[in-house]
């Protein structure tokens, strides 16, 4: 049964970078960079994606000379619904978290 649970901050951060561009390969170290999640974050965040069919992940095929390959990886169409499902209800939170501010402050002291 598939879980219908809000991916979390670290995740919607990751799923935006790759939304960015769904149609090109990413790799990791880059990923960290743009996200600016560790390691110990983000590739778990890649590996729970990709077991759930919202990641493709392969092996870079002819990496430089002296270097080893590197895993890449791009949204499928699920995981750019995923995205986009995500940017929106990161949305709503934030206009909520604002209208919450704002009603805040117009209370009276002592409310």
């Amino acid at each position: 049964m598939p879980r219908n649970r809000i991916p979390s901050p670290q995740t919607t951060k990751v799923l935006a970078a790759l939304a960015a561009d769904p149609q090109r390969w990413r790799y990791g170290y880059e990923l960290g960079a743009e996200t600016e999640l560790k390691a110990g974050s983000l590739y778990p965040i890649l590996v729970r994606l990709a077991d759930r069919g919202f990641l493709e992940a392969r092996w870079e095929e002819t990496p430089p000379q002296g270097r080893p390959a590197r895993h890449l990886y791009r949204l499928t169409a699920g995981g750019l619904e995923l995205a986009a499902a995500a940017a929106s209800s990161a949305a709503a939170s934030r206009a909520s978290a604002a209208t919450g501010r704002l009603a805040a402050r117009s209370q009276p002291d002592g409310a």
